[in-house]
């Protein structure tokens, strides 16, 4: 009777828990590009450039405005579309 009183004692007080063995960290692949599908744009200098983010409207230095596709492959933040 002793013995399970100090049992259920042991295991009712905080921290007395028994720890899960720590496990290995795993290397998950990581995705080039995470967003599925993406869409065709020309681009300015008469090339097609496939881009997964949003077109934008930005202003050029001149002070024109300029539509501009957004995370196109090829490691190209934003490309100058064609009008």
């Amino acid at each position: 009777m002793k013995i399970l009183a100090s049992l259920l004692l042991a295991f009712s007080l905080p921290g007395s828990k028994v720890a899960a063995p720590l496990r290995a960290p795993i290397d998950y692949p990581v995705a080039r590009h995470a967003r599925e599908g993406g869409t065709w744009y020309m681009a300015e200098n008469g090339h097609a450039v496939f881009c997964y983010g949003p077109v934008m409207l930005v202003k050029r230095p001149n002070g024109e405005f300029q539509y501009v596709a957004t995370f196109c492959r090829g490691d190209q933040a934003m490309v100058p579309l064609k009008d």
